[in-house]
């Protein structure tokens, strides 16, 4: 895994954005959950980790142990939650939390000089009202939108829906290698990249089955997490 900033604290063209789907996370043993969090992260090299379903009620920041730090925002302990944890020596370079709702929140810092925006999003399930799907999307929308052209933004979420494998007549915006068949979430991610003029980064590189699903049960593949960045950025 790539870091946002190199040993010699060069800002790099790559960042470490890692889509994870914390399934309660904190819904039960809350300090427990963040350290084994932190202790992955630490392990694994990822500076800044996008999380969903975290179902931590409250607008705060925690820190949750070996050196890192959760920015959050849920209304219900029971459902929803969206957050956003950093290396605590990227914090001080937080310069803006925006908190949109329990599906939709971002963090602008500067590195060097560069205005780097993430946004942690998590869609509504398949079963869920096309009117809170549509909300969702309308909140995306808002963050990209109030985001300045030029900067820097990589969205880290869970989509709740299969892009698919292949990509005829979306090359300009996905790689071939997804799993599954796009359904009509999968559309709307697509859909998204395409208006915002983004890329689904997942899809371009070339994994072991197990490296690319967000989970495995009963002998059945899900992949519904995805990083989207500006496109021109997604190999760097």
């Amino acid at each position: 895994m790539e870091g946002i900033m190199s040993n010699s604290g060069e800002v790099q063209n790559v960042f470490v954005l890692l889509a994870y789907l914390v399934k309660q996370c904190w819904a039960t043993a809350a300090q427990r959950k963040g350290r084994e969090l932190a202790g992955m992260m630490k392990r694994r090299k990822v500076d800044i980790l996008c999380v969903q379903e975290t179902r931590w009620k409250g607008s705060k920041a925690h820190s949750i142990g070996a050196g890192f730090k959760l920015f959050y925002y849920g209304v219900d302990s029971k459902r929803n939650g969206v957050g956003v944890v950093l290396k605590e020596e990227f914090v001080r370079n937080v310069l803006e939390v925006k908190r949109v709702s329990d599906r939709v929140m971002s963090l602008k810092l500067e590195i060097e000089g560069v205005m780097l925006n993430v946004v942690s999003g998590y869609a509504p399930q398949i079963g869920c009202e096309l009117e809170e799907k549509e909300r969702f999307w309308s909140e995306l929308d808002e963050v990209m939108e109030s985001i300045p052209t030029g900067e820097r933004v990589v969205i880290g979420a869970d989509f709740n829906g299969h892009v698919g494998e292949g990509n005829t007549g979306d090359e300009e915006v996905m790689g071939k290698f997804g799993v599954k068949e796009r359904k009509l979430e999968g559309q709307m991610v697509v859909d998204f990249a395409k208006k915002m003029d983004m890329a689904v980064v997942n899809n371009y590189f070339q994994k072991r089955e197990e490296h690319r699903v967000t989970y495995k049960s009963g002998g059945r593949s899900t992949q519904v997490d995805y990083i989207l960045c500006i496109r021109g950025s997604e190999r760097d």
